[in-house]
């Protein structure tokens, strides 16, 4: 099997692949807030609201994963013509390399699934939607459509959530068109019957899964891998990858490979989506031409990444990457991210009412006051950001001549810090976008711009921020340190 360094190689060829993805899609809305007290009317928790986010799930998580691997996707799917389903149709619009045909059928219900969450505990679930069979119409239009682009398609992703989408008889025909053009077909699969999926490369069921379809015990490995063999037998596919939850995956291949995959994530916030992250890396990495068990490892590590995230997350391709490199991005040894990310990060660490700080500056020629002000912030917090000013940054305010050391090396020595949590370069000379979207508890300065105001301190204690000014360490400069050398 290929080291990790090689997997990472790999990462990069996802971005050449095209696939297509035909299943159930979804409304994801989220609810968040906190329960404080009990209802009088009945014995039932009060979430007082705080926020709310609405996501693409099911197939639509599928595709929302794949783009973020860097592949294209063309997205096949059914939708009612309904709010939730102008909704959605919104937010395929958005996603990047993709080409979506959302076909409508009037009187059907576009599903939507609500969930209510206090703090990291989901407290009910209320699902809205049509479960039956698409009309025969629709049927015919998805199938001349999938038929078109399997010609351009390396891979066909089928994601069947059970709604109707994937029904019996056009799953066949999919599936023998695709084999015929010699395309894989990758199957998350749903029911107890899983014999319309027959002829399949990949069949990706959980264990929970794999029991119902086989009536076979799979409490332990070797259970796991009798079962995924008759599944195989079965249904006449190339291989199983059963999903074990917190005991990572086994691959069963046709000619009796097994390959065990330890769970990569340290800690497990939320396993919604999971599924649809692994479908989407295997789908990928396939049509890359990775080999199956290479595309199933960095399967099992996407997977270890989004577990680690709240709500129905998705893996990028530089998160991908980085884990690979033997570095683990949820424990912080891997520490520089982007801003969306960051976000991502900030939820789960309030989710675990956890303090969030913020520091920022260019950090050329890390010196001992640096260190002082930033052990002095995180002094402050549980968790401490580092705003970075990029390389243009630097210069504009420091001029020609500076950084002395590139963003990208003066991020790496931040990281190594154990104050440091993540890094976030930015371009701009002021951190305004930072502190708008993370919105830290403590923004935390030198001393030298106490009594002083700035734009980022007016909007730091418009939604309830507090600034924090540190001492400076006498006789520390960067300025001074190159005139030193200079000399």
């Amino acid at each position: 099997m290929s080291d990790d360094s090689d997997l990472a190689a790999q990462v990069d060829q996802l971005a050449g692949a095209r696939v297509l993805c035909i299943g159930d899609v979804m409304l994801d809305r989220f609810v968040y807030g906190r329960v404080e007290r009990i209802s009088p009317e009945a014995p039932i928790p009060i979430l007082a609201v705080e926020r709310q986010s609405v996501l693409l799930g099911g197939a639509g998580n599928v595709v929302r994963n794949l783009g973020a691997l860097g592949a294209e996707t063309c997205f096949i799917t059914v939708v009612g013509d309904d709010v939730e389903g102008r909704e959605l149709t919104r937010l395929v619009g958005a996603e990047k390399r993709l080409e979506p045909h959302l076909l409508i059928e009037p009187n059907r219900r576009t599903t939507l699934k609500l969930r209510y969450v206090a703090g990291a505990q989901q407290l009910l679930r209320a699902d809205s939607e049509t479960v039956q069979p698409i009309a025969a119409k629709q049927a015919a239009e998805l199938k001349r459509r999938a038929l078109e682009d399997l010609e351009s398609s390396q891979v066909l992703v089928l994601s069947d959530y059970a709604k109707g989408v994937l029904v019996p008889a056009l799953t066949q025909e999919l599936i023998a068109a695709a084999r015929a053009r010699g395309r894989a077909v990758v199957v998350d699969p749903k029911g107890n019957d899983f014999r319309h999926y027959a002829g399949a490369s990949v069949l990706k069921p959980n264990r929970r899964e794999l029991a119902e379809a086989t009536r076979m015990p799979v409490s332990s490995e070797a259970e796991v891998v009798t079962a995924a063999r008759k599944l195989i037998a079965d249904c006449r596919v190339d291989a199983v990858l059963v999903s074990l939850s917190q005991d990572g995956m086994v691959l069963v291949e046709r000619e009796g490979v097994v390959d065990t995959m330890k769970a990569e994530a340290r800690e497990v916030f939320d396993v919604s989506g999971a599924g649809d992250t692994v479908v989407a890396t295997l789908g990928a990495a396939l049509a890359a031409g990775v080999p199956l068990h290479a595309a199933a490892r960095l399967a099992n590590v996407a997977a270890g990444i989004v577990v680690g995230k709240i709500g129905t997350a998705v893996a990028s391709a530089a998160e991908l990457r980085a884990a690979l490199h033997r570095h683990d991005l949820l424990t912080g040894e891997v520490k520089t991210v982007t801003l969306d990310n960051a976000v991502e990060q900030v939820a789960a660490w309030r989710a675990k009412n956890l303090t969030v700080g913020f520091a920022n500056g260019c950090f050329d020629l890390l010196h001992p006051g640096h260190v002082a002000l930033l052990a002095r912030a995180k002094s402050q917090c549980d968790r401490l950001i580092v705003g970075l000013n990029g390389d243009a940054s630097v210069t504009r305010l420091k001029g020609a001549g500076r950084p002395v050391q590139s963003e990208a090396a003066r991020a790496a020595i931040l990281a190594s810090l154990a104050s440091v949590d993540l890094v976030v370069i930015f371009n701009d000379d002021v951190p305004m976008k930072l502190i708008e979207r993370l919105k830290p508890e403590v923004v935390v300065k030198g001393a030298d711009w106490a009594g002083k105001t700035a734009p980022d301190f007016e909007l730091v204690r418009s939604y309830g921020g507090r600034m924090v000014f540190a001492d400076l360490t006498p006789g520390q400069s960067t300025t001074a340190t190159i005139a030193k050398l200079a000399r």
